[in-house]
């Protein structure tokens, strides 16, 4: 993958701070307008390098391999499912249309769809406890919802899902969203 298109804006009311973000395909690197241009370079230069270090620490090692994924599903079952059955596969699959991720429980099979392999750590691990809970109950019924909320971020992890479909223009969400809050 090569280097991202930068985009820098300058400011009059910025006077010391130098930021940077992802905007779509680009990085937008925000500088005091009094900054020379070779400041203007040094600066560029490391904030893509912070922004691609903060982005790989966020990413999950699972998303390197199938083998990969299933050692993390086995350190979330033991976290969060200890009676779960550990899955008869799970495997990454090229994105879905409607979905994130699968599961079969009939064959105890997951599988993940690409899409996540790029998203933070605990979002990805969310996906895979609401996975490995259908390997206990099938449906999304108040027995599989008390499983999932094991996972303490998966409100959090939900609502990530749904602004990334939303950005993105992805159909995705469903019968996989979490119930209303109860009594």
């Amino acid at each position: 993958m090569g280097e991202p298109q930068v985009e820098v804006r300058r400011s009059m009311r910025r006077r010391r701070t130098v930021t940077a973000y992802r905007e779509g395909d680009r990085v937008i690197v925000l500088l005091p307008a009094r900054m020379s241009r070779a400041d203007e370079e040094h600066w560029v230069a490391e904030m893509l390098g912070r922004l691609r270090r903060s982005e790989t620490r966020r990413r999950s090692p699972a998303r390197a391999s199938d083998t990969a994924l299933l050692a993390r599903c086995r350190e979330l079952m033991r976290r969060h499912l200890p009676e779960c059955p550990e899955p008869a596969s799970i495997r990454w699959v090229p994105s879905m249309r409607t979905r994130w991720a699968s599961c079969t429980p009939s064959e105890q099979t997951i599988r993940i769809g690409e899409r996540l392999r790029e998203v933070p750590s605990w979002v990805l691990d969310y996906v895979l406890v609401h996975e490995l809970a259908h390997l206990l109950v099938p449906g999304h019924g108040p027995e599989f919802w008390a499983l999932v909320h094991r996972y303490p971020r998966a409100e959090r992890a939900v609502g990530y899902l749904e602004g990334l479909a939303a950005a993105a223009g992805w159909d995705i969400s469903g019968d996989d969203e979490l119930p209303e809050p109860g009594p």
